[in-house]
């Protein structure tokens, strides 16, 4: 029977036996999802990699998708590490398994500090909600305490305007107002290692060109970055390695330009 390790710092930032130079190590890594339908027979293999990156395998009544395969990856502190690959090539998948929202079916995975996932694109809270209680539902999920949330507070509101909009529900607020919230809370404060995916958004065309600044200035901050994109040039700016996905599995890794090469020659 398969079974796994799953081991992540603890007060001080140290897991015991794990180098402290390396941030992440991912050993036959697999992650396993369960299909819970009386409909297995007409899933589509295609579908279910479109949408997990992995493949469907039937298993007695049921189906289990193997969206991450047989993963050995060892990141290490201020490594840049770009992940490349199609829609549903298991990029996404990674980075919500190392920031903890996933957990490995089998292998062994080690993280040696938090990792930040700059992913979720909508608010933890319920929309009846007001922003500075999202804003302090957020700060206390990444803090476990309030120490520091009115520092943290003010930076948010100056950055994203909303003024004495912070006191409605959030479900009162334009498009634009809940983006510019949502990208102030996740981009205030800087992280030891930080997951992103280019999927998320900066709000209305205003600010989008604060948001880009304060973006890049925030990716610089991190100690160690993972980032998704489809984006040649975005990698290029930020990245120096890269892990190229393919149908839930690391197929290249490699320095960014030899990567891109890879993904470009053998799957464009």
């Amino acid at each position: 029977m398969a079974t796994h390790t799953f081991k992540r710092a603890d007060r001080q930032g140290q897991v015991a036996g794990l180098d402290p130079d390396i941030v992440l190590q991912l050993q036959d890594v697999w992650l396993k999802i369960p299909v819970r339908t009386t409909e297995t027979r007409t899933l589509k293999s295609a579908l279910v990699r479109s949408v997990t990156g992995g493949a469907l395998k039937r298993s007695g009544a049921g189906a289990v998708i193997e969206a991450l395969r047989g993963i050995n990856c060892t990141i290490r502190h201020g490594e840049r590490v770009a992940l490349i690959g199609h829609n549903g090539a298991g990029k996404s998948t990674f980075l919500r398994l190392v920031s903890g929202i996933y957990y490995p079916s089998s292998g062994v995975f080690r993280a040696g500090c938090p990792v930040y996932p700059m992913i979720q694109k909508s608010f933890v809270t319920a929309p009846d909600l007001s922003g500075i209680q999202a804003a302090k539902a957020h700060y206390l999920l990444q803090h476990g305490n309030l120490r520091g949330f009115d520092r943290f507070l003010a930076d948010v509101l100056d950055f994203s305007g909303l003024g004495d909009f912070i006191h409605l529900p959030v479900k009162g607020y334009s498009e634009g107002m809940a983006s510019r919230l949502l990208f102030s809370l996740l981009t205030s404060g800087s992280h030891d290692c930080l997951a992103l995916d280019e999927g998320f958004g900066a709000g209305d065309a205003r600010f989008f060109e604060r948001a880009q600044q304060r973006l890049r200035e925030f990716i610089a901050s991190a100690g160690t970055l993972l980032l998704a994109s489809h984006s040649d040039d975005l990698l290029g700016q930020f990245c120096t390695r890269g892990l190229v996905f393919s149908e839930g599995s690391i197929v290249y890794d490699g320095d960014l330009v030899t990567a891109l090469s890879y993904y470009h020659e053998q799957y464009h």
